[in-house]
């Protein structure tokens, strides 16, 4: 788990400039959307409410992604 100053530092970075990215196969104007973050980090959005932005360091986004790839999150 991140610290409080590592995510106070994540959340203080600017990010009006960052390229969002959606699943290529997205045709749907509600889409999840990731921004590449330095250090590794990530931002994450839903495309219908833009302003909304989550932030993860690198360890956090590193976790949730192996999860989700070992089915952590699959719907039973």
């Amino acid at each position: 788990m991140a610290d409080a100053k590592e995510k106070a530092e994540l959340y203080a970075l600017d990010i009006s400039d960052v390229t969002w990215h959606s699943a290529p196969d997205s045709t749907t104007e509600e889409r999840v959307e990731i921004a590449y973050l330095p250090n590794g980090a990530v931002a994450m959005r839903n495309s219908t409410d833009p302003d909304t932005v989550l932030r993860y360091t690198e360890a956090e986004w590193r976790a949730f992604v192996l999860g989700a790839r070992d089915g952590e999150f699959d719907v039973r």
